[in-house]
């Protein structure tokens, strides 16, 4: 408890909270097309390949948005940019209540959906922008745990659209980002970590090794979070025929095993490394991934679905203890790049189901992926730990003392 104490106040609360809140309802409105994906199925008579596409949208959509806000973050400031986000969210949320009457207008709302998960760099970084390098990966860990949003959509999602139509969700989605955008206003402070340089020096950023490091591990940890939770209530519905009245509970449990985990992670890492955190969850991810892929009985394949998010949510906590040590002063661009390559890994999650679903005849092709995915990343993060800890972190991926801090370009 001293020792959380002493956390709390080497930063600044406030903005911490302000940050999870942000990121915690744009999320719920990230993931809702994907909690209504069974009931906008049947609305519209959609194919396996038309589902998986349609809750791939709204992922997609906000991956590519993120280094355009980032860059905008780095600009005018990220509590500034993130208020400009909620406001645009409740015109989107607007639209999809009262316009949505055929497939192609759920692929344009997908898109406007996707705005809200751009919120991801900002949030993390204007959250742990207070904070000491040493207690960053629980800071961020804390902001990041904003995707138990998801909960909030699978748990209230399908009640509402069964209770009143799938239009009034995305009107509650509204009252949501209100509360979140009013705390953002009065309670958060721009951090002091926001460098002063051109852009050309932060988008440098693209072309280094490193984070094409970070950006393949992401479309494991988050992409694979973030796909495999729009996808879930498909998942359960069709492959297991759980009813549409509970599929969401059943999807909410097993998301929020890596809302809790991802702070758990974060605080691993500070404590261990975050590459040795990344070794474990690599190898946990890619048993479990296997494991599911043999389409298990439903009261196996529950479980093994929560292992494997608390993994995924882990290794969010890690990768993004490792990135701040990594670049110090343009966190909210490099943390936006690297959501952005892990969000679009995430929207393949729900095309490779979809496809193989209808055309050979279950969802356990994504899984396969998945797991190989991780342990070709296990791989990766053997090769290049020995030169990260002789040059810009200490042994398994722990901060450096601040005194040993260098500048560093792959």
């Amino acid at each position: 408890m001293a020792s959380f104490k002493a956390f709390m106040k080497s930063g600044h609360p406030p903005t911490l909270f302000a940050s999870f809140l942000y990121f915690d309802f744009c999320f719920a409105i990230w993931v809702l097309d994907g909690a209504l994906g069974p009931f906008l199925s049947q609305e519209f008579g959609l194919t396996p390949m038309q589902r998986g596409f349609l809750v791939s949208v709204p992922i997609m959509a906000g991956a590519f948005m993120r280094v355009p806000l980032g860059i905008l973050a780095q600009k005018i400031g990220r509590k500034n940019a993130a208020m400009i986000e909620m406001c645009t969210i409740m015109i989107a949320l607007s639209y999809g209540a009262f316009f949505v009457h055929s497939y192609n207008n759920l692929l344009f709302m997908g898109v406007l959906l996707g705005l809200a998960g751009a919120s991801f760099g900002i949030a993390l970084s204007l959250g742990g922008g207070w904070f000491p390098p040493e207690s960053k990966g629980l800071a961020i860990g804390i902001a990041g745990a904003g995707n138990s949003g998801a909960i909030i959509a699978m748990l209230a999602g399908p009640p509402i659209a069964i209770a009143y139509g799938w239009r009034m969700a995305y009107l509650a989605g509204v009252g949501l980002m209100l509360p979140a955008l009013l705390v953002m206003f009065f309670a958060a402070k721009e951090p002091p970590d926001r460098s002063k340089e051109k852009f050309s020096h932060h988008l440098k950023v693209f072309g280094e090794k490193d984070a094409w490091v970070f950006n393949i591990s992401y479309i494991l940890t988050f992409g694979g979070y973030i796909g495999l939770t729009n996808f879930l209530p498909t998942f359960l519905h069709y492959e297991y025929n759980i009813p549409l009245a509970t599929m969401g509970k059943y999807s909410a449990l097993i998301a929020v095993m890596a809302s809790i985990s991802r702070i758990g992670g974060g605080w691993v890492a500070d404590r261990f490394g975050g590459i040795r955190a990344m070794f474990v969850v690599c190898i946990v991810a890619a048993v479990t991934s296997f494991y599911i892929a043999t389409l298990p009985p439903f009261y196996l394949v529950v479980p093994a679905l929560c292992i494997l998010f608390l993994a995924l949510g882990a290794g969010n906590g890690s990768t993004f203890q490792l990135v701040p040590l990594r670049w110090v002063g343009s966190t909210a661009i490099v943390m936006s790049l690297i959501g952005e390559v892990g969000g679009l890994g995430g929207g393949l999650i729900p095309n490779i189901m979809g496809y193989s679903r209808q055309h050979l005849g279950s969802y356990q092709y994504g899984f396969i992926v998945w797991g190989a995915l991780a342990a070709v990343i296990f791989i990766m993060y053997m090769v290049v730990q020995r030169r990260w800890t002789t040059t810009w972190v200490g042994k398994g991926g722990k901060a450096l003392p601040v005194k040993e801090v260098r500048e560093y370009t792959s």
